[in-house]
């Protein structure tokens, strides 16, 4: 049976907010997630990026809060990053249209003088990164006496941030008797143990299979062999201006970022491209992420900074210039595209030693990614002595982290002097 937004018994104004939105049907998340937390139920939700996991958190709880109401806030969401909390704070207001409801968003970056002046005119909900939300409590700014309900999303994130600890000072200074909700994309031993501190019989709801990357992402996997083969195939697919239309290229570091940053700045124009990463302002970050949003801008660069909540619609492709190390944000990173019902395409590049990070997603998303020939036009550069030595080191130290006995090329080696080598040389002179 078809589940439709007037079957969870919303009131007028949250139900002209969602259509204006251009939601018609709900996702499954928020299917089964709306309901038990409209019950009052603490609520465990396991759910990928681009499932509508946001709403289903906010809807009800916007329900639940109707209008505003005192000085102190009633509603704390916990997220990672400024990016996600400015994205929340976005779904906020735009399903808020109708309701005076008043939300404050506060994140590290930025002087606090701003977030402490908005906190003392009063606010209903409060979006914090952690940090923030702890320096203004201890400055005496928050008041948390009145919190009814505490959302921590993407809690997976958190804890490979080492949030953990300032989560667990937060769980002090909050009240006993409140409504509970976690979301995160992947269950780590650490989003299962803040779980257990956190949630009182949680209803548990994972809507697919752990990290499986979303139905409607089309995977693709080039071998390349070096940087520069991968900047000559990024060219190539790029020619393609009307299937490329809005893409995100994600890279490992913020020195490699910016090295296809400026290569794509040369190519097509510095209008049309943008980059962040963690030494970009906090400012420029948003301005970037918004141009790229409003169509004004092609491509985006980014590190693993933007790879969470970062809700953009229509991206056409996500490319992987790097395979990233830490496994789970491939999930995160191709689910940057192909969002919401619409379908995307995602592109990875791997050089030999990404190899190694390629076989443990494989298994993290229990699938093999389809690999493509490189196509006969893209010229295969020859790999530079200082890059060939690197990729050897990195899977020296791979073999070796699988198997501590390995003696691999690297390991100390002593060289004694062949015998006569002196003498030869003496003899020619």
């Amino acid at each position: 049976m078809q589940v439709s937004f007037e079957d969870f018994k919303f009131n007028k104004q949250l139900l002209t907010a969602i259509a204006d939105a251009g939601y018609t049907m709900p996702t499954e998340i928020q299917q089964r997630a709306i309901t038990p937390i409209l019950a009052g139920q603490d609520v465990m939700g396991v759910a990928q990026t681009g499932t509508g996991k946001t709403a289903a958190f906010v809807l009800p709880l916007l329900m639940k809060l109707k209008y505003a109401q005192g000085q102190d806030p009633r509603a704390l969401i916990l997220s990672p990053t400024r990016e996600l909390a400015l994205q929340i704070e976005e779904n906020i207001k735009s399903f808020s249209t109708y309701m005076d409801l008043r939300t404050v968003v506060l994140y590290g970056g930025l002087g606090p003088k701003t977030q402490k002046e908005q906190l003392s005119k009063g606010c209903d909900i409060i979006v914090a990164t952690p940090g923030r939300f702890l320096d203004l409590y201890l400055a005496g700014d928050i008041h948390t006496k009145s919190l009814k309900f505490l959302v921590m999303d993407e809690a997976d994130k958190m804890m490979d941030m080492g949030f953990i600890g300032k989560i667990h000072r937060i769980l002090e200074v909050v009240p006993r008797k409140r409504q509970n909700l976690l979301f995160s994309a992947t269950m780590s031993e650490l989003v299962h143990k803040i779980a257990g501190d956190f949630l009182a019989f949680p209803t548990l709801i994972e809507v697919t299979e752990q990290a499986t990357p979303a139905s409607t992402v089309v995977q693709r996997l080039y071998d390349v062999p070096n940087l520069k083969t991968k900047i000559n195939l990024l060219q190539h697919l790029f020619m393609d201006d009307e299937a490329f239309h809005r893409v995100i290229v994600f890279c490992k570091t913020k020195t490699v970022a910016d090295h296809v940053y400026a290569f794509l700045e040369r190519k097509y124009g510095g209008e049309n491209v943008r980059v962040i990463h963690a030494n970009k302002g906090q400012n420029t970050r948003i301005n970037s992420i918004n141009a790229f949003k409003s169509g004004e801008v092609r491509f985006l660069v980014a590190t693993d900074v933007a790879a969470r909540g970062l809700d953009v619609s229509n991206v056409s492709h996500v490319v992987n210039f790097d395979v990233p190390i830490v496994i789970e944000d491939y999930v995160h990173r191709i689910g940057r595209t192909g969002r919401a019902f619409n379908e995307g395409v995602a592109i990875t590049f791997c050089n030999p030693a990404e190899q190694y990070y390629i076989n443990k997603i494989e298994k993290l998303i229990r699938q093999s990614i389809p690999v493509e020939k490189l196509p006969q036009e893209v010229f295969i550069e020859k790999t530079p002595f200082d890059e060939k030595q690197a990729i050897a080191r990195e899977i020296d130290n791979q073999k070796r982290k699988e198997d501590p006995d390995f003696k691999g090329a690297f390991h100390e080696k002593k060289y004694a002097p062949k015998r006569g080598a002196t003498r030869k040389k003496r003899s020619k002179r």
